[in-house]
């Protein structure tokens, strides 16, 4: 709590500080432009695995985002951002965060995971140059890359992951975006501590019209340590990209993308660093209609499984990996997924108009890529399970810019038991959200 409060006075201050300096004695401004945007989500979330040992979760949160933009001595295109964010959890700990038992019903059973820390980080603090149609980028920020499926920020977690980074981005030919950035480091959504990295990630985004954009990337990921679900790889894909109006609007997405071992090694000190390989492959396939409103689309991701020693999994560690194989997180792959990949054929239907809000149901199939073994008995088998996910979301009437959100995951395990930590689990989860922004 006291992190929280000290971190919103501190915002508060620095709002105050750059008002104040807004002119200085000889004309000349420090400040000026001076923009504040910020959000407000209160939210409560129910998550249950059906397992003996442990316990229902329930957490009470709320996620305060504040930034201020500004100007910077009068210097067109010079502008300075500073951010922070924080989530409360009013004391209620009902809930853990992975890899801790410390909180316990009073059975002594602990309590299933909820990846919502009660901490408060600085979320933004960089410098951004824009001329023509060139802008260059250093500091912290929050980076989101096409559909945040190998670079996003985990948005509906409560404490959104930022990124320390340099960037060039330019869209000065018509149609054509460049962005060339390093990364070193990231922070947020499982805690405040920052993750080093020495990062490469190359973007290149044409618009031929709108029923084609190209988009072609190079993520070169790298981490010292060269352990856990950030050990390092080099993603290469393409995806195509439209929509075309043909009565009904029609938007697809076909990609494909190889992992390669990590081609950024700065700091290659030990054996074991030397040792890591990568060698994997991913595809996405997906199809939309929309007709008055009226959605529905066909969906399948395919993630290759390791078949033998020296290949690996197709690893999305920086995605915001909660928005594609289903919200109860079951498939979230830094949490270490199914060594056998993964395939997710979906189905998705729903309605959306104004004034009624967004209605969405998503039915997932899951099936490993490779054989898995089967705890306990002979053989092997793909089936990882299914999953039904539904949500609502409207803008409440009266109160500009709040939306109240339901949303509900129920995950149903595949018939045996594998060494994956969930195929033999079921798990719910439900939420309850208010967004305010201003």
């Amino acid at each position: 709590m006291k992190k929280i409060v000290m971190s919103a006075v501190a915002l508060t201050a620095i709002i105050g500080s750059a008002s104040s300096l807004s002119a200085s004695e000889d004309g000349v401004n420090i400040f000026n432009d001076i923009k504040v945007k910020g959000e407000i989500r209160p939210r409560y979330e129910y998550a249950n695995v059906d397992k003996a040992t442990s316990t229902s979760a329930n957490a009470f949160t709320s996620r305060l985002h504040l930034t201020v933009t500004s100007g910077l001595l009068s210097v067109e295109g010079l502008s300075a951002t500073v951010g922070v964010q924080s989530v409360n959890n009013f004391g209620y700990t009902n809930y853990n965060l992975p890899g801790s038992n410390a909180n316990t019903d009073s059975d002594g059973l602990p309590y299933d995971v909820i990846n919502d820390p009660n901490v408060a980080m600085l979320s933004e603090a960089s410098l951004d140059y824009t001329t023509g149609g060139t802008t260059l980028h250093a500091g912290r920020s929050q980076v989101n890359l096409d559909n945040q499926r190998f670079i996003g920020t985990v948005g509906w977690r409560q404490l959104e992951r930022s990124y320390d980074t340099v960037y060039a981005a330019n869209n000065s030919i018509e149609g054509l975006s460049l962005l060339g950035a390093y990364v070193y480091g990231f922070a947020g959504v499982g805690g405040v501590t920052t993750t080093e990295s020495n990062s490469v990630l190359l973007n290149v985004k044409y618009k031929v019209a709108d029923a084609l954009v190209i988009t072609a990337y190079d993520y070169m990921l790298n981490s010292p340590t060269k352990t856990g679900p950030y050990a390092g790889n080099d993603t290469i894909g393409l995806s195509l990209t439209g929509k075309v109006d043909l009565g009904a609007k029609i938007t697809y997405r076909a990609e494909y993308a190889i992992q390669n071992d990590a081609t950024m090694d700065f700091r290659k000190t030990d054996a074991t660093a030397d040792n890591f390989k990568a060698d994997a492959n991913y595809f996405n396939l997906d199809l939309a209609a929309n007709f008055s409103g009226f959605i529905a689309g066909l969906n399948y991701e395919h993630f290759s499984g390791s078949e033998s020693a020296g290949t690996t999994t197709f690893n999305p560690a920086l995605g915001t990996n909660h928005k594609f194989n289903g919200w109860a997180d079951i498939f979230f792959v830094g949490n270490a997924g199914p060594d056998g990949g993964l395939n997710d054929a979906n189905l998705r239907l729903g309605y959306k108009t104004k004034g009624f809000g967004k209605l969405l149901a998503v039915y997932h199939n899951f099936q490993a890529d490779e054989d898995m073994a089967i705890v306990g008995a002979t053989g092997t088998t793909t089936n990882l399970g299914s999953e039904i996910d539904v949500v609502y979301a409207n803008k409440i009437p009266g109160v500009n810019g709040l939306t109240g959100l339901v949303k509900y995951a129920s995950y149903s395990a595949g018939g045996d038991e594998t060494t994956f930590k969930n195929t033999n689990q079921d798990k719910q989860v439900a939420w309850l959200q208010l967004d305010y922004k201003f």
